[in-house]
């Protein structure tokens, strides 16, 4: 590990001059770029793009669910045969609900999340010109943007996108039966397309990631030195190399079943009153294989938005993390958790109630690394100098997110009280709440605050702010009330048969305006965003000897703000900086912050 960091060091500068001094094109600089930079960029606004989509999706959804017995004529103008008469058709809300899961699961909040932040804070943050292998992370973006085609494609084939939930379970989707479920033909052919394309894009990053954290750290930062953003976004990538496989493999026998005749999921199929020839396949099978990939993904999910809470927390708070080794150790002990939860998904297959007993356990054990670090987010802001700004209170938000879900997750994790609850909309509350809008939070705490970084430029703060009030209120608006809707069904198209369920009407009613109106405060990020990026406030530095204007808009100690405010491909202009403290040393030695490239003081002994 130490060759490579001489190495490393020993070539840095010739690197840097290579792709400082070589002209680059429009395509090699924003399309096939191989610099960090550019690809968490292309990565956070694909991310973008698909977060409207899916989030309308929801939109479109909510519509049904909450008007069960309107008719909004607009629909048909937009989505035609699917929503004759102005009433989207069974068929297609079930094609809705998939891909919106699929959408903000895989396309958002881990390619949008991971691959943004990774590339833009790793190598700047470990002290790195770039990625351990700049040709293999364009790659991992490219193989992103196909699996979206292909998932967008899917929505406009004749048979509609798949349309048999986003954890794709068989029988449903095991047979290419259009006459049993629309969604089952070609459109989920592309849904197992899209994903593979995704995983491979996964893989590809996070082997890279793990590569250059490993290899690639600068002179003095060892493991201990590093930001908790890097510890996260670092184990996150170990979860999905080790996760990922599992549903690639069950994703392609699954096509085989569909295309081949196979029977890994299929048995005893009866369709129409004729008995098919499909026999020894089981279900379950499936479901195993999509657990193991889909609990570590919740953590896929989670983690990056952890690390960069804990960063944004510390700097905004003015203080050192609380707890820097407990954190690292509980990011340990979640990635080894994680693994060995995954059939609490499954109380309910007829799974052996003693098995049952120890997955209950480990979900319950998972809670405690969680708990030690919201207890140290809270110890961190504790009467810290906050700073509310955009990115401090999305970060805050993310804490209150992440309590609030989790505490329903130790019910959840209860096998007895799961086999009541499970697939009511108790359930849909509590995962969108601590995966889905708790990483949506982290996320936007990211941006916001290293926007400057990414642009030269500043976000808006009043918008910021507007964002940041619509949404967290909003967000309780739409998953608070479904806490009591225990009894209701989830992925049902109308309760409208149920006389028992006409009680949720005007509730549902109640979250699909709040789910318009949460939509309607996404786009008004959207527009800050993309608004910033031509017409922001420039960020102003200082300009040294070496020609280039540097800036350090928070007060930040970590390595990515003693880079020039000009993008370099190669992110330093001269040699890297050596590191020689920890990443927080916030109001020490009268000084509200140093750097963690400021060399020691005669006396000064480094943070332990």
């Amino acid at each position: 590990m130490q060759t490579a960091h001489t190495v490393e060091h020993a070539h840095a500068h010739d690197t840097h001059e290579e792709h400082h001094h070589h002209e680059e094109t429009f395509l090699t600089k924003y399309i096939f770029s191989q610099d960090h930079k550019m690809i968490g960029k292309q990565f956070l606004i694909t991310g973008i793009f698909w977060g409207i989509v899916g989030g309308l999706l929801s939109v479109l959804f909510r519509l049904q669910l909450g008007w069960p017995n309107e008719t909004f004529p607009f629909l048909e103008t937009f989505l035609g045969k699917w929503a004759e008469g102005g009433k989207i058709s069974n068929e297609f809300y079930y094609a809705l609900v998939t891909m919106h899961g699929t959408i903000l699961v895989f396309f958002v909040l881990t390619g949008g999340l991971s691959g943004t932040f990774a590339n833009l804070l790793i190598p700047y943050q470990i002290g790195a010109r770039d990625m351990a292998s700049p040709f293999i992370n364009m790659l991992s973006y490219w193989f992103f943007l196909a699996a979206g085609v292909v998932m967008l494609f899917s929505f406009f084939v004749q048979t509609g996108p798949a349309s048999g939930g986003w954890t794709a379970y068989p029988p449903l989707n095991g047979l290419r039966d259009t006459s049993v479920n629309l969604g089952s033909g070609i459109g989920f052919d592309l849904w197992i397309l899209g994903m593979s394309l995704f995983i491979v894009s996964a893989l590809l990053g996070g082997l890279n990631y793990v590569a250059t954290v490993l290899n690639m750290r600068t002179k003095g930062m060892t493991m201990m030195k590093l930001p908790l953003t890097v510890w996260a976004l670092m184990f996150t990538a170990v979860i999905g190399i080790l996760s990922f496989p599992a549903l690639l493999a069950g994703a392609v026998l699954l096509e085989f079943d569909r295309l081949l005749d196979t029977s890994f999921y299929l048995n005893n199929i009866i369709i129409n009153g004729q008995l098919l020839g499909y026999k020894g396949g089981s279900p379950i099978l499936f479901q195993h294989l999509f657990w193991f990939l889909g609990h570590p993904e919740v953590y896929i999910i989670i983690l990056p938005a952890m690390g960069l809470v804990s960063e944004v927390l510390s700097v905004h708070s003015r203080k050192p993390i609380f707890g820097y080794k407990a954190m690292v150790l509980s990011i340990i002990a979640i990635l080894v958790l994680s693994f060995i939860v995954w059939a609490h998904h499954m109380f309910v297959t007829g799974l052996n109630p003693n098995l049952g007993a120890i997955f209950t356990l480990f979900t319950l054990l998972i809670a405690i690394p969680s708990a030690i670090k919201v207890f140290n987010w809270i110890g961190t802001i504790w009467r810290g100098k906050v700073r509310l700004s955009s990115a401090a209170l999305f970060a805050i938000g993310f804490v209150s997110m992440f309590i609030t879900g989790g505490l329903t997750g130790i019910a959840l994790g209860n096998s007895a009280i799961d086999i009541q609850l499970h697939d009511t909309m108790f359930v849909v509350a509590h995962f969108h709440i601590v995966m889905g809008v708790a990483a949506f939070f982290g996320m936007f705490a990211g941006v916001y605050h290293w926007f400057p970084r990414m642009y030269g430029k500043y976000m808006n703060e009043t918008l910021g702010q507007i964002h940041f009030y619509i949404t967290l209120v909003g967000a309780y608006a739409i998953f608070f009330p479904m806490h009591f809707m225990t009894g209701l069904p989830r992925r049902y198209y109308t309760y409208a048969n149920f006389e028992t369920f006409n009680n949720f009407d005007s509730l549902a009613a109640f979250i699909s305006v709040a789910a318009i109106i949460v939509f309607l405060g996404q786009l008004v990020f959207v527009v800050n965003f993309f608004y910033s990026i031509f017409k922001g406030r420039e960020l102003k530095g200082e300009k040294k000897a070496d020609g280039y204007e540097y800036a350090n808009p928070w007060g930040s100690t970590t390595m990515e703000w003693t880079a020039p405010i000009d993008r370099l491909h190669g992110n330093w202009p001269n040699e890297i900086p050596a590191v020689h403290r920890w990443p927080y040393d916030f109001n020490v030695n009268g000084k509200e912050f140093i750097q963690q490239t400021e060399p020691l003081k005669p006396g000064e002994t480094e943070h332990s």
